[in-house]
């Protein structure tokens, strides 16, 4: 992560703490880890988080404390289902344990899946898209997509604290002719393992929403479908509320020009809301160029109360409802 001399870039402080529990719906934590060693350090940042513990208390001090964690390459599925077990296992010795982590938390539950963008690489394509980047494989690409399907079905249905698919869905950003039929094939094949195993679905959904609407109505969307990092306007928001679709609520509903993803979350039914951090991105305002992490997910949710003229403690009552609703008991 660059540095700017205009911007602290590092660790922000801890925002006041919630007046009620609530769930991060969304967050890569195996990533979140990964950018401890860039982050710089500024006058008044918090200590950089040490280990996936320390993040977890951060979190939990500031009313955060469960989370849904979210694998969605070959490699972060492992680091997932690892993480989950060590989280529930009261018995676990963190000096063995494949995920170091103080055992018996409980802080997790998790989702798997192949990400749209990475379902094209596993698929053999190497086409540019519309964001004019050549494609970049990694040894993980070597599996076909049907191989890299069947990893995830397999942990999804082995660890019952996977409680999700996703994220999938369509990133026509990131995916040129050939790329979105590829696309669109994966994220049918995740919408019928979710049916299948009576999983919540968690959408990725960039510049594709029609297309997106159009699969799930096509195929039948699972009981429990969640649009991840909700980008919509009022339109789309009509279309969740009329079919029951979840919306989970990110940073970018904080951002200056989001005037039509603020008037989604104003016009959405409170029982559809979710809120996430999707870390380590998509830091929320004022703290843009800052690493993301699960214990700033206050921001999104003061500013969604706000939006929804609610009080704070009654908007997070509901938040955290509806995820225990979506995902089931931690």
């Amino acid at each position: 992560m660059a540095r700017s001399r205009n911007r602290p870039t590092g660790w922000a402080p801890s925002p006041e703490p919630l007046p009620v529990a609530v769930v991060d719906d969304h967050t890569h934590l195996e990533s979140v880890l990964g950018v401890l060693a860039a982050a710089g350090a500024d006058a008044g940042d918090e200590p950089a988080p040490a280990t996936l513990d320390d993040h977890l208390d951060r979190a939990a001090a500031v009313g955060v404390p469960r989370m849904v964690q979210v694998g969605c390459d070959l490699d972060a599925i492992a680091w997932t289902d690892a993480v989950l077990r060590v989280d529930a296992d009261p018995a676990a010795d963190p000096a063995t344990a494949p995920v170091p982590l103080r055992p018996g938390r409980r802080a997790l539950l998790g989702a798997v899946a192949i990400h749209p963008n990475e379902a094209v690489l596993h698929a053999g394509v190497r086409e540019v898209a519309p964001d004019g980047l050549e494609p970049d494989p990694q040894p993980r690409h070597d599996a076909s997509l049907d191989e890299a399907l069947a990893r995830v079905a397999a942990v999804a249905r082995a660890n019952d604290r996977v409680r999700a698919v996703g994220e999938t869905g369509l990133d026509f950003f990131r995916a040129g002719p050939r790329g979105r039929e590829v696309q669109r094939e994966s994220f049918r094949a995740h919408v019928a393992l979710a049916k299948e195993l009576g999983l919540a679905l968690q959408i990725h959904d960039r510049d594709a929403h029609d297309d997106v609407v159009d699969v799930l109505l096509r195929d039948g969307a699972p009981e429990r479908t969640v649009f991840h990092c909700f980008s919509g306007g009022p339109a789309l928001a009509e279309v969740c509320a009329r079919e029951g679709w979840y919306a989970s609520v990110a940073g970018p509903v904080t951002y200056g020009a989001n005037d039509d993803l603020r008037a989604a979350v104003r016009a959405l039914p409170l029982d559809l809301l979710l809120v996430e951090t999707d870390a380590p991105y998509l830091t929320a305002h004022p703290l843009r160029g800052r690493p993301n992490a699960p214990y700033l997910v206050p921001h999104t949710v003061r500013r969604l109360a706000a939006e929804r003229d609610l009080d704070l403690a009654d908007a997070c009552a509901a938040l955290a409802a509806t995820a225990e609703r979506v995902y089931g008991t931690w």
